[in-house]
């Protein structure tokens, strides 16, 4: 198993997790939000941004693990308010072509920190869309 890790990517501090994994052909990508610039909230309070770039965070890192992102088989998408839905969505399609990865999507109560309004996080086998 080895850590994948992205210059378009900000890694975490040391000790606390990977933003991705890979063992064989198979990859996991821990949760992501949108980031930070400036100690604000990358994306602001737009749902659809903060999707946007967070699905681009994790294409960036799916192409380190030398796969694309139609070998996502798995994604979880977290939302601090589920009726806010159609603009994840629309990033999601933004992302992907032909058949989209199995997908859950689940309200919670908050993430991280307050203003983040989307976390994901994915799993695939590097090839799967051939």
């Amino acid at each position: 198993m080895h850590r994948i890790t992205s210059p378009h990517v900000a890694e975490p501090q040391a000790e606390t997790w990977s933003n991705c994994k890979v063992h064989g052909d198979f990859f996991q990508i821990a949760g992501c939000v949108s980031g930070y610039e400036n100690d604000q909230i990358a994306g602001g309070d737009d749902v659809y941004e903060q999707a946007r770039l967070t699905f681009t965070k994790i294409k960036h890192l799916v192409e380190e693990a030398g796969a694309v992102m139609d070998d996502i088989i798995k994604v979880s998408i977290f939302v601090t308010d589920i009726t806010r839905r159609e603009e994840v969505w629309k990033a999601r399609a933004e992302f992907f072509t032909g058949d989209f990865p199995c997908s859950t999507l689940v309200e919670v109560s908050a993430l991280a920190r307050p203003g983040l309004a989307v976390e994901i996080e994915a799993h695939g086998f590097i090839g799967a869309s051939k």
